[in-house]
């Protein structure tokens, strides 16, 4: 059975952040040699991304069950596009602890890690957010418990936080590889004609 990730989208989310892992899992499907599944789920029925574009999730929330996953990706957004108001919901909040609790896989791209933060899930453990506006979100980030460090991307035993949207891609071959292996990686960004490092 293909391993599936669970993609949450919050108001405001930003598109490339979320993009970044339909489109690296769809290539694993289309031509990985482990293939990896996704599902897009809301508190909302419909989201208005920051820069205004629309999107339907696949599955309601009140539906998710986390047993049903390996993973959850989160996409970062923007304040001012009310990323906040889902991204701090309780509901969704008590997901993240749940994922965490199980040993899953958490992805986060940019200010994402806020509320796997928020969730209490990060205290002790080394992370890292958005770095400019003069360190706003990485006080945050460390007011939640977390251990900040001036990294593009952290990985602490199963979860990822990186700083903006330069690392999504990043950040979701680091995904694929820690559910599958880097043979995987290695075939998708070869479809994907990324350069061989």
């Amino acid at each position: 059975m293909n391993k599936k990730v669970l993609l949450f989208l919050a108001q405001g989310f930003e598109a490339y952040e979320a993009s970044v892992f339909t489109d690296v899992i769809g290539w694993s499907r289309e031509a990985g040699l482990e293939p990896v599944d996704l599902v897009t789920t809301a508190l909302r029925p419909e989201l208005t991304c920051y820069w205004n574009l629309v999107v339907k999730p696949e599955q309601a929330f009140d539906q998710i069950n986390a047993d049903d996953f390996d993973a959850l990706a989160i996409p970062g957004g923007a304040e001012v596009a009310g990323f906040f108001e889902d991204a701090y919901d309780d509901r969704f909040l008590g997901l993240i602890k749940e994922f965490d609790e199980k040993g899953k896989i958490i992805a986060s791209v940019c200010v994402a890690a806020l509320p796997v933060g928020k969730s209490g899930v990060l205290k002790g453990r080394k992370a890292t957010t958005w770095d400019l506006n003069e360190g706003k979100r990485r006080r945050e980030l460390a007011e939640f418990g977390a251990i900040v460090e001036d990294k593009p991307i952290v990985i602490d035993k199963n979860i990822i936080t990186s700083t903006g949207p330069a690392t999504g891609l990043a950040v979701a071959f680091h995904l694929i590889e820690m559910l599958t292996d880097s043979k995987n990686v290695d075939q998708i960004k070869r479809n994907m004609r990324f350069k061989p490092e």
